[in-house]
C-alpha cells in the first residue's frame, strides 16, 4: 500500500485487530515489489515475502504480476482492506488459485451516505439558496424562491444497483420520494424489492429531478452521460456522480452547467483533478469535492476491520464472506 495510507491506518487503529488474528509486523509496509529483489533489496522485505501466506493490501498496492508472485512462494490469499482489486489483482493471481477478498462493501457505506446527502440537499436547492442568500445579504424571499423545491414526491433516479447503489436505495426508503433504478442486470421484481421502479436509462434521465450515478467504470459505460443523454434531463435537475469521472462527458456537461440549466454534485471528474482553469471550480451550480465520498479518516478503520474479519475466516478454514472472483470483475468497479 501507499505509505500515507499505512500511516493513516496506524493512526486510526486500523491495524490493531490485524495483530490479533495474524502473525504480522504492522510497521512493515511494501510499496514496490522490486524493493524485495536485487543486491539492494531490503532483507526484512525479502524474508516477509518469502514467508507470507496472506497479503493485506490497500490503496496503492503494486500489481501482483508473475514476477511479483515469484517472490511470494507461499502466498495463498490476498485480503484487500479497500474497494476495487482491479488495480493490483492480475490474471497471474487467478492462475495460481490465490483467494481474493475485498472490503468494497464497507467502502460502499460512506459513498452511499454522501450520495444520500447530495440528493436531499439538491432537492432543497441548497446551492441556489446559499448563493442567493449571500447575494441578498438577508433580504431573501424564501417562499417565492423555493417554489417547487423540496423532497416530497420528488423523483430520484439511481443508475446502477451496485453495492453502493443498493445501499443508496436502502437509505432512500424513509423519504417520500419516487425512486427509479436502471441496471441491465436487474429485473423488475428485484427492483421492487429494493423499493424502486425498474426503467430504461433514458426514461430514468427524463423523469428524475436528481440522477445519482453508481455504475462501474467499464468500456461500455464510458460517457454513458453524453451530450444526447444529458439533454434529456429536465431543466433544473441535478446530476450526482460519486462513481467515476469517465461515466460523464465533462465537456457536454459543462455546456448545461454554464447555462444554468442543470446543476451537479461531482466527487469524481475526468480528469480526476480538473485543470486549474476549469470552470467547474467556479460555477455556482456545481459542488465539486476531491474524491472524498469513499472511506477517509476513521472510516478507514471500518474497511480494515472487515479485512481482518476475512483474515480470521481464512485462518479457520472458512470461505471469505466478501470473496472476489475473476467473473465478477467483468462487470464491477
Amino acid at each position: 500500500m501507499e505509505r500515507d495510507t499505512h500511516s493513516a491506518l496506524l493512526a486510526e487503529g486500523g491495524c490493531d485487530r490485524l495483530r490479533q488474528v495474524a502473525a504480522v509486523d504492522t510497521s512493515l509496509v511494501l510499496t514496490d515489489f522490486a524493493a524485495a529483489s536485487g543486491p539492494d533489496a531490503d532483507p526484512a522485505l525479502v524474508r516477509a515475502l518469502e514467508s507470507a501466506e496472506v497479503l493485506f493490501t490497500h490503496w496503492g498496492c503494486p500489481p501482483l504480476t508473475e514476477a511479483a508472485l515469484e517472490r511470494l512462494p507461499r502466498l495463498r490469499a490476498v485480503v484487500h482492506a479497500a474497494g476495487s482489486v482491479k488495480h493490483h489483482v492480475t490474471d497471474a493471481v487467478w492462475r495460481r488459485g490465490i483467494a481474493v477478498s475485498s472490503a468494497a462493501a464497507a467502502n460502499a457505506l460512506p459513498v452511499a451516505e454522501y450520495a444520500l446527502a447530495a440528493i436531499l440537499l439538491a432537492n432543497k436547492r441548497i446551492l441556489d439558496s446559499a448563493r442567493a442568500y449571500g447575494e441578498a445579504r438577508g433580504r431573501f424571499p424564501r417562499l417565492q424562491f423555493f417554489a417547487g423545491a423540496g423532497n416530497h414526491r420528488r423523483t430520484v433516479g439511481i443508475v446502477g444497483a451496485s453495492r453502493t447503489g443498493r445501499r443508496v436505495l436502502e437509505l432512500l426508503r424513509p423519504f417520500a420520494l419516487r425512486v427509479l433504478v436502471y441496471d441491465p442486470f436487474l429485473d423488475a421484481a428485484e427492483a421492487a424489492a429494493l423499493g424502486a421502479e425498474l426503467v430504461g436509462l433514458d426514461d430514468l434521465v427524463r423523469r428524475s429531478h436528481v440522477v445519482s450515478v453508481h455504475a462501474p467504470q467499464l468500456p461500455e459505460t464510458r460517457h454513458m452521460f453524453d451530450a444526447r443523454r444529458l439533454a434529456l434531463m429536465p431543466d433544473g435537475a441535478t446530476l450526482v456522480n460519486t462513481a467515476r469521472g469517465s461515466l460523464v462527458d465533462t465537456e457536454a456537461l459543462l455546456g448545461h452547467l454554464r447555462s444554468g440549466r442543470l446543476s451537479a454534485v461531482l466527487d469524481v471528474t475526468e480528469p480526476e483533478t480538473p485543470p486549474a482553469d476549469s470552470p467547474l471550480y467556479d460555477l455556482p451550480n456545481v459542488l465539486m469535492t476531491p474524491h472524498v465520498a469513499g472511506s477517509l479518516g476513521n472510516e478507514l478503520t471500518r474497511m480494515a476491520l472487515v479485512a481482518a474479519d476475512e483474515l480470521e475466516r481464512y485462518a479457520r478454514g472458512e470461505p471469505f464472506a466478501h470473496g472476489v472472483g475473476p467473473e465478477e470483475l467483468v462487470r464491477s468497479a
